[in-house]
């Protein structure tokens, strides 16, 4: 059994290198040390209504934005109860698509995999395969795997999944929204959801999806559906009363409200450029020193996973650095811990704070 471990208060602040969470403003942060109010209050009308008029501006998107109290883990769960009566159709490539798979499973629904080795891209034609033998509620794909540094190209996937109307398309960009710019609408995406922590740069504990009209009226025609999640209950309040329809982390939100005003300021077009730069410079550094995990012309824009060619120890890398530096970057995922290891490039940093981590690694790797 697990012995407490008491919280000190005299930890080292580490700069966070990880596939989230990342680094966070200081005004950011400081935002959510307001006092607190009431969740019923007028004032939190104005807050929630911010913060989800801002999100849709942020994201280019006219379809409807949920932000609740929770992880992204919430809206594999909602999405799958809102959209999928039967039958799911979710390629599998690394550790985050087979958890959606499954949760689905978990679920009760009829899961059906295309399996891709780890490292592998998803490829929409195999997409157009599995919808013309079989008959799919929803296909659920991963946009980022966050496992293994693959970008799947949600764009193609979703022009597949468009020509098949009754079936629609659930993305999980957890690892990527706000890091890596897409056009909801125009590739028919029907609920596509993030979470704070990760290339939002903002503290863990708030998810965020956009809702398309045809997802809402698909679940308004299901017999049953998410509490927490739904999309009739979570929408409907909002327009009802510009609030969460539960208590929401007030003081979470008061920090996304900071948070995305600085996104704005940037812009998604700018945003998305620094994020390409910062993956650029890391490839490149990656090809240099060692290899890249996923398949060529797939990699993420927000975090690298780098093969670990020269059989260097990562984990005590990682804690070298850690001790030494005070950066804080990833080891592999689940079985490839020691075949690689993967540095997240999202949120506030830049190429300059990336470099500072590839010095440190160099150094201690002595490469």
């Amino acid at each position: 059994m697990t012995e407490k471990r008491e919280y000190k208060d005299d930890y080292q602040d580490k700069t966070l290198y990880l596939p989230g969470p990342t680094e966070v403003r200081e005004d950011v942060i400081e935002a959510m040390a307001e006092p607190m109010f009431g969740h019923r209050m007028d004032r939190m009308t104005d807050l929630y209504t911010t913060i989800v008029e801002d999100t849709k501006e942020f994201l280019g998107t006219d379809n409807d934005v949920i932000v609740l109290t929770a992880s992204g883990t919430e809206f594999w769960e909602s999405t799958t109860l809102n959209l999928v009566e039967d039958s799911m159709l979710v390629p599998t490539s690394g550790a985050f698509s087979e958890r959606q798979a499954n949760v689905a499973e978990r679920l009760g629904k009829d899961v059906d995999r295309i399996e891709y080795d780890w490292g592998t891209a998803v490829k929409s034609d195999d997409i157009r395969d599995a919808l013309e033998a079989g008959d799919y509620d929803a296909v659920g794909a991963v946009m980022n795997e966050t496992s293994t540094g693959v970008r799947n190209p949600i764009e193609e996937i979703g022009d597949v999944v468009a020509e098949y109307p009754d079936t629609y398309f659930i993305v999980d960009a957890i690892s990527c929204l706000g890091g890596d710019q897409i056009d909801i609408e125009a590739h028919g995406i029907d609920a596509i959801f993030t979470s704070t922590q990760k290339a939002f740069a903002m503290p863990p504990g708030l998810a965020v999806c956009a809702v398309s009209d045809a997802a809402y009226e698909r679940e308004l025609e299901k017999e049953s559906a998410s509490w927490y999640g739904g999309f009739q209950r979570t929408l409907d309040y909002y327009d009802r009363k510009g609030q969460t329809h539960s208590t929401p982390a007030i003081p979470l939100m008061l920090a996304y409200r900071k948070q995305m005003k600085h996104m704005l300021d940037e812009g998604h077009d700018a945003r998305d450029q620094r994020h390409q730069e910062m993956a650029e410079y890391t490839r490149e550094w990656a090809r240099e020193h060692f290899d890249l995990y996923p398949e060529d012309g797939y990699e993420s824009q927000t975090v690298t996973c780098i093969e670990n060619t020269r059989d260097i120890n990562v984990a005590e890398t990682v804690e070298q650095v850690s001790e030494e530096y005070d950066m804080v970057f990833s080891s592999g995922y689940g079985d490839i811990s020691e075949e690689s290891f993967r540095i997240g490039h999202m949120g506030e940093h830049t190429v300059e704070s990336i470099k500072e981590l590839t010095d440190a690694i160099e150094d201690v790797a002595d490469l």
